[in-house]
């Protein structure tokens, strides 16, 4: 259980994906797509979404809709007009609040519950897709059943009992076709190739510097905008309203002008749902594209970030850092040594294969510390973030010139390293200028060596006399 939560809150695409279907349901509870009008009651097929969470996510996600579902047909059934049979579902109008609190939310919920560890069953049977089939034909019986017979315990003077859910009809068949049809295609798409691909670029937790935390921002201001206006908007037009049926000769009672407003807040509700949806979709299209971008960016052959990604988030490193602070990382330039004599030698199959191995061996030494990009042919670089002494670094290059060596049986690897220390934040032409200098310092010094220049920080005010 604790591996699920865990997988649930790494993953973005499966937040977005249930909060489009939460979206769903709200617009579903408050516009006629959730309501047959059948009098002298509504049947519902707005637990639909329901069924679809339980079949997609799971049990307490299943529940979760469930009681948004509940809510919302709470807050309808509350209005002066609705049909009599429907009071029951409203605690302010039924005149035993917790009665109709466990029929309109109590219920939803339990169904809910029951339908995700119904397609937990199923996903562990042998035919899978049969059980979640027949789990599907269930569900709107099962709905049915649950509140026909909760009215008939708490409502008994309205003659419905557990025996009318029993009752079969030709619409039963007919919304068991349809909550086949709709869970089914939404499972198919969900696990499509095409959707398994989106989301897993989707939830690849990576340092991205394509990505920008001023777009998130700009994602929740947005609709923290739009969530004002709407609010601001239904309050103006339940106010017209009142005042145009005034001017037509109608009397505005209190009772009706606080049906109008809740006319207004339904709809609010349902235009931000459809507000919901755009932003999840908007996100999740945004960090897909950011992930596409980010590996259009990478170097094939090593796996590590392009010289043009990694001068990006070198940059964004920076910036990232207030001026005016003491804290330092190294900038690396690793060049491999003679790396055109052993691509003539032994090929460039065997070339490839050592760049492949010192950038895995680069990215495994830094992992914790910092990221590593190719910048040329056979020259990598690296951007150490971690505040690292010199003695730290120099076990670091040690152990990294260590491992680097046995790559090859026929030929010891080495390479030449310049290593440079600087105090966030610092101009990045200066960090490659001052770096390619110690580095080719270290190739005079016959390579398959390092040189690091640390910076001395003065005591009195914490920075660096000269850099």
């Amino acid at each position: 259980m604790n591996r699920l939560k865990t997988m649930w809150y790494n993953s973005s695409f499966e937040r977005y994906s249930f909060g489009i279907l939460i979206a769903i349901e709200l617009l579903m509870s408050f516009t006629f797509l959730g309501y047959i009008h059948i009098p002298p009651i509504s049947i519902t097929i707005a637990y639909l979404p329901i069924v679809a969470a339980g079949c997609l996510y799971g049990p307490s996600h299943a529940a979760a809709a469930g009681f948004v579902f509940g809510v919302a047909s709470m807050y309808k059934a509350s209005s002066s007009y609705v049909m009599s049979a429907d009071r029951v579902f409203s605690p302010f109008l039924s005149g035993v609040p917790l009665s109709s609190l466990w029929l309109s939310v109590g219920t939803r919920t339990l169904f809910g519950l029951l339908i995700g560890l119904a397609f937990v069953f199923a996903r562990k049977g042998k035919h899978n897709r049969l059980y979640r089939i027949a789990v599907c034909a269930v569900a709107p019986k099962l709905h049915t059943f649950l509140v026909y017979s909760s009215m008939g315990i708490l409502f008994p003077e309205l003659g419905y009992s557990f025996r009318t859910a029993l009752h079969l009809k030709w619409r039963d068949a007919v919304f068991s076709v349809v909550c086949i049809v709709i869970v089914e295609l939404l499972w198919s798409v969900y696990h499509s190739d095409t959707i398994q691909h989106v989301r897993s670029c989707i939830n690849q937790r990576i340092h991205n510097p394509f990505t920008s935390r001023r777009m998130t921002l700009f994602f929740g201001v947005f609709e923290a905008f739009m969530i004002c206006m709407a609010i601001i908007a239904a309050v103006y037009f339940s106010q017209r309203e009142s005042y145009m049926l005034g001017q037509h000769g109608v009397a505005v009672t209190d009772v009706i002008s606080a049906d109008l407003f809740r006319l207004q807040i339904q709809f609010l509700i349902a235009s931000l749902s459809l507000n919901f949806i755009s932003i999840f979709l908007l996100i999740s299209i945004y960090r897909y594209m950011s992930y596409r971008e980010y590996l259009g960016e990478m170097d094939e052959l090593t796996n590590v970030m392009g010289r043009r990604m990694f001068i990006q988030y070198c940059n964004k490193v920076q910036d990232g850092n207030a001026a005016g602070t003491t804290r330092t990382g190294w900038f690396l330039f690793i060049d491999v040594d003679y790396f055109k004599t052993i691509n003539d030698t032994f090929g460039h199959a065997v070339g490839d294969q050592v760049l492949q191995e010192i950038a895995a061996n680069l990215q495994n030494i830094f992992a914790d510390a910092g990221r590593v990009g190719r910048v040329g042919g056979d020259e990598f670089a690296a951007l150490i973030e971690k505040p690292m002494t010199q003695q730290m670094m120099e076990q670091k290059l040690e152990q990294f010139l260590g491992q680097i060596s046995g790559i090859l049986r026929e030929r010891k690897i080495s390479c030449s390293i310049g290593a440079y220390q600087f105090v966030f934040p610092q101009n990045i032409k200066h960090l490659l200028s001052e770096t390619d200098n110690i580095l080719y310092e270290a190739k005079e010094r016959g390579r398959a060596c390092y040189v690091l220049k640390p910076c001395v920080l003065d005591e009195s005010d914490g920075r660096p006399d000269s850099i």
